[in-house]
């Protein structure tokens, strides 16, 4: 049986969007032994255990600082190459080039022999992350150079990888879906409820939908599933615009419950001011909502205006309220998008992106061994 190595920063229990992708695909291809270098936040983190289809070995001095992420980079390695002695890995797969390609480029100018993947999962503006990493700066380059293959959520961090050096292969595929644990019946309610599924960071714009909101009629109002640095500023600015009332906190909520809270709303908006994919637009596509988004990053690979989604502008609260306007307005507009976003998200479905990932990056690196 094959074993592939994976490097990355975080694993459950502490998931976003990445964690959630690997552990859909690794559950997808039981024919391959996976194993993942990663970091104890915490000391109630078991130092190794299975998760799914992957046997975890978490590293570190169970500390989420900004110095224990500098330290997991090195420590990441040395454990990577403890563990090669043991396995002997076929491959090693490293989660997002800022949090895990430094260790991953270390464990290649180790072991030249080894296949190296590279899965750009990055969200924020590249150049934020690139200021970053200016104290690993030279490491930072060989987690691009150093790869034998690029796997890119979209066109955008695939133009990124090459700016970035890298000349070799690059394959495209997003993450995905769980159609069927998204697909479901619309709740019935009053009004017209907005809703994301946002980590309340700048980047994800949420202030400019509670700017929007005055704008709107009264019984419009937003739910917010997520937490973040920004909440406090956030729940002052609703409380400032008076829209307070309209305005949902409703915290951090598990993946797998996420569904029948998108089925109680109309209209999923994020107005994004930077971004990688976004996994959850696709999701909230499975689920039967039509979404609203700005064309920035990843998101023009799957969202046409007025045909799988709607865009608004970039920091424009007057274009979003225009949007959510005209969408009210227009049912059978919004109908029509939500089936075709629909349809499009089944071919983001994890068994086909597992799939893909087998025959259009595996088994090529294999190939030439």
């Amino acid at each position: 049986m094959r074993k592939i190595l994976i490097f990355s920063l975080a694993y459950y229990p502490h998931v976003g969007g990445a964690e959630v992708a690997v552990k859909e695909l690794t559950d997808r291809m039981l024919d391959i032994e996976f194993h993942m270098v990663t970091m104890r936040f915490s000391a109630t983190d078991a130092k190794e255990e299975k998760i799914g289809n992957v046997l975890v070995h978490r590293v570190g001095f169970a500390g989420s600082s900004a110095l224990h992420k500098f330290f997991f980079q090195f420590v990441a390695a040395w454990k990577a190459s403890a563990l090669q002695k043991i396995y002997h890995y076929d491959a090693t797969w490293a989660l997002m080039a800022h949090s895990a390609g430094v260790p991953a480029a270390l464990f290649k100018i180790r072991h030249r022999e080894v296949p190296y993947i590279l899965n750009l999962q990055e969200g924020d503006p590249p150049k934020h992350i690139e200021r970053r990493m200016l104290p690993l700066w030279p490491l930072f380059t060989r987690a691009f150079t150093k790869a034998d293959v690029v796997q890119p959520l979209s066109n955008f961090l695939g133009a990124w990888a090459r700016a970035r050096g890298y000349t070799g292969p690059l394959v495209l595929i997003p993450n995905g879906v769980d159609v069927e644990k998204f697909s479901g019946i619309a709740v019935p309610h009053e009004g017209t409820v907005l809703i994301t599924t946002s980590r309340l960071v700048h980047k994800n714009a949420i202030d400019d939908v509670i700017r929007a909101l005055p704008l709107l009629p009264q019984n419009v109002v937003f739910k917010i599933l997520g937490t973040g640095p920004d909440e406090t500023a956030l729940r002052a600015l609703a409380k400032k615009e008076g829209v307070e009332s309209r305005v949902k906190f409703l915290g951090y909520v598990p993946h797998d419950d996420m569904p029948r809270y998108l089925h109680t709303a109309d209209i999923f908006i994020r107005p994004s001011r930077s971004e990688g994919q976004g996994a959850s637009f696709i999701e909230a596509m499975a689920a039967g909502l039509p979404i609203i988004a700005t064309a920035v990053g990843g998101i023009p690979d799957f969202l046409q205006d007025g045909e799988t989604g709607f865009v608004v502008d970039v920091d424009s609260p007057q274009s979003i309220a225009a949007v959510v306007g005209h969408m009210i307005e227009n049912p059978e507009e919004m109908g029509r998008v939500a089936r075709q976003g629909q349809e499009l998200s089944k071919s983001y479905e994890w068994g086909i992106l597992a799939e893909r990932m087998k025959h259009e990056v595996l088994e090529p690196l294999w190939k030439k061994q």
